[in-house]
């Protein structure tokens, strides 16, 4: 159930206590006045009848020990007291007064039934008002939670923006009240962490770019040692810094959210061979498998990327044989070790957290997100049924 029809509810069930209440209220008072006014008209009667009693005249509505006076009425006058009784024994109310006279008892009656008919009146009249304004209570209460609603709606949509990696998204302020603070917090909140986030990327790829010129030095040096295996040992080193330095500064770049997407014509089946050679980077074990060749309008250098990460990770993290294959726009890179961890698929790829081995810093798998948000396409990750990671770079939007 949604807010809306909650506060809906709400306000409908306020306006329908309210006016039974009410209902119950000028009911009783009505009741109450109606019969302080019957007694005392009655009273004034029967007063004047004890006395024409009295003086031997009678009139024609006076009773003279009526043998149906009622019981509670005729006990009272029995004790010396004269009494109204109204009785509703009857179909038609009648309202007895009656008082002792010597040994006799001088009553009168008459209909009660004009104040019951008012009576009915009137509560049908309160039935009637209190549902129009349940009603219109209930129409005001829907449209007071309309408005409240769009306007949750619209600050939940900017808030899923900014959970979303979109830190210029901001929630909308009108007005002055609670929802309107909440907002205002919550944008101070995005304010906060864009300008953290901001510096923590430039630090980045500050550092980054300042490690980039003597990682190239170093690479140059490896290069002039004399042939043996710690030169091997060091030239490796020194490459792999050099990747990870390249791999920083394009995690920088991708959080800018300043990169555009060159798109070009070209086979999917031949742009995936590439990228899986470029992944492997002469390694054996990889294998890919055409089923259904298409054409797709993309950034080839970004797809090459992402499946030479994809390809890249299955050989480090998984094992062989690993396998890409293409069906139409839906390319699969599927390898045979234990597959993804639990965390990484719930979380998604965090940089600078281990691969699924321990090893690494989880670059290749963000980089790999990155480009395919730049791209417009999904990447998703998952293990097979019989084991293995299996990610799937979906580019079926791009097939012309």
């Amino acid at each position: 159930m949604g807010l809306r029809t909650k506060i809906g509810i709400a306000i409908a069930g306020t306006a329908a206590v309210v006016s039974v209440v009410m209902g119950l209220l000028v009911h009783h008072r009505t009741v109450d006045a109606q019969f302080a006014s019957a007694r005392g008209q009655i009273g004034d009667r029967l007063q004047t009848a004890v006395q024409d009693h009295a003086a031997g005249v009678d009139g024609d509505r006076t009773l003279i020990d009526p043998p149906d006076l009622p019981k509670p009425l005729a006990a009272a006058v029995r004790d010396g007291r004269w009494g109204v009784y109204l009785d509703r024994s009857g179909r038609v109310p009648q309202m007895w007064a009656a008082s002792k006279y010597g040994k006799e008892v001088i009553a009168l009656k008459r209909p009660y039934e004009r104040e019951s008919e008012a009576l009915h009146d009137l509560d049908r009249v309160l039935w009637i008002s209190g549902g129009i304004g349940t009603a219109l209570a209930c129409v005001a209460g829907l449209l007071v939670a309309t408005r409240l609603g769009r306007r949750l709606t619209a600050k939940a949509g900017a808030a899923r923006r900014i959970a979303d990696g979109d830190l210029t998204a901001r929630l909308p302020l009108h007005g002055k009240d609670e929802i309107t603070q909440l907002a205002s917090a919550v944008n101070t909140m995005a304010d906060a962490l864009a300008a953290r986030l901001q510096a923590e990327r430039e630090v980045t790829a500050n550092i980054a770019h300042e490690l980039r010129t003597p990682v190239a030095g170093m690479v140059t040096a490896a290069g002039l040692l004399p042939p043996g295996r710690p030169s091997e040992l060091v030239r490796e080193s020194a490459g792999r810094l050099r990747e990870l330095v390249d791999d920083v500064i394009e995690v920088a770049r991708l959080d800018g959210a300043a990169e555009q997407v060159s798109a070009e014509m070209c086979e999917l089946g031949a742009l995936v061979r590439r990228s899986a050679a470029a992944g492997a980077a002469g390694a054996a074990g990889v294998t890919v498998e055409v089923l259904r060749d298409v054409r797709v309008e993309t950034d080839p250098r970004r797809v090459e990327r992402v499946l030479a990460n994809l390809v890249s990770n299955a050989l480090r993290h998984g094992a062989p044989p690993v396998t890409v294959e293409v069906d139409g726009g839906m390319v699969r890179v599927r390898d045979s070790g234990g597959g993804f961890p639990p965390g990484l698929l719930s979380g998604g790829p965090q940089r600078f957290r281990s691969g699924r081995q321990g090893v690494g810093l989880g670059l290749g798998l963000t980089i790999a997100q990155g480009q395919a948000k730049v791209l417009g396409v999904r990447l998703r990750l998952s293990n097979g049924e019989g084991g293995g990671a299996v990610a799937e770079l979906d580019l079926r939007s791009a097939v012309r």
